[in-house]
């Protein structure tokens, strides 16, 4: 059996409240800023919507560790995908305060909660918990090691900074580019959103509602941001995009099979970056596979983007496939 995490008896460890999400969004977004990269902290108006997800309770999935004067200092959060088969956590220390066995104690909490989620999980199928980090953070690499978890995938974060407004760029034959009409395109959408990331690694179709309540309700949800490709009237391939952290992102960029390799990729990205030009943005960034099969990274290093942050995939498998 393994030893149990200890805790420096001047901290407490308890589940969250919903009257946490400030303090918790703003030790997430300190110990990003103290990584160097912001880009993916969810503000506080984004994690409420997260912990608003169907299925989701605050007080049973976020821990959190506090000084005696009431300050957080530590917060774990833990999400189920895919039919309780993967399973998300996701933590951060304040640098001031690591060495105390909070990230210990806090992944023992999320072990617990990944076991007890694991039996609703098909018996047959593999169960794991995965956490991410940046790069750069050395701790954060020893804390997941130590506690059985492995490094399995690499994701990058790419930026451009515009000088000019970017070159239009020719639409493959018979492709013509569509505002977004949610009441009209978004289950069009959605469809093709799955089918067009069936190819990437950790892909698993999501239901309309899991997808509309992650876009929709996402408080920088811009429908005028968004745009999608048309061939006739079916949906060839889309841009989803909004504001974060004050710098254009690229949300969601996807082509469906039958039209990649034409340009299109390549056309919605310049298209989106002209969009934000005309807003007045400059900075441009996306979350990207290191290794994505689709040649996704080519494609944005061809339009002038270049990393900017790098940041690592753990994981621990629950139990492996019958």
């Amino acid at each position: 059996m393994a030893e149990k995490a200890y805790l420096d008896p001047s901290l407490t460890l308890r589940p969250a409240r919903w009257t946490d999400i400030n303090a918790v969004a703003k030790l997430n977004h300190y110990v990003a800023e103290m990584d160097g990269d912001t880009s993916f902290v969810l503000t506080t108006e984004e994690l409420a919507n997260e912990w608003k997800s169907e299925g989701f309770r605050v007080e049973r999935d976020v821990f959190v560790v506090e000084t005696q004067d009431g300050r957080v200092v530590g917060s774990e959060e833990f999400y189920n995908q895919n039919h309780h088969c993967k399973l998300i956590a996701y933590g951060c220390v304040h640098t001031e305060f690591r060495g105390l066995g909070i990230g210990s104690c806090l992944l023992e909490k999320i072990t617990e909660r990944a076991q007890a989620e694991m039996e609703l999980a098909p018996p047959d199928e593999r169960v794991f918990i995965q956490s991410s980090i940046n790069d750069e953070d050395e701790a954060g690499h020893t804390l997941l090691r130590t506690n059985g978890y492995s490094p399995i995938r690499y994701f990058w974060h790419m930026e451009i900074k515009l000088q000019e407004a970017p070159a239009p760029v020719a639409l493959p034959e018979g492709i013509e580019l569509q505002p977004f009409i949610k009441d009209e395109h978004a289950m069009a959408v959605w469809q093709a959103d799955n089918e067009a990331f069936h190819d990437h690694w950790g892909s698993h179709d999501r239901t309309y509602e899991e997808w509309s309540h992650g876009k929709f309700g996402n408080p920088n949800f811009d429908p005028t941001l968004w745009v999608t490709a048309w061939d006739g009237n079916e949906i060839a391939g889309f841009s989803q995009n909004r504001y974060r952290q004050g710098i254009g992102w690229i949300g969601t960029l996807g082509v469906r099979r039958a039209w990649r390799k034409k340009g299109l990729g390549f056309a919605l990205l310049r298209h989106s970056f002209g969009e934000f030009y005309k807003r007045g943005t400059t900075t441009i960034g996306l979350g990207v596979d290191a290794s994505n099969p689709t040649g996704a990274t080519r494609l944005y290093q061809r339009a002038g983007m270049v990393v900017a942050g790098e940041f690592v995939t753990y994981e621990k498998e629950l139990r492996a496939a019958g």
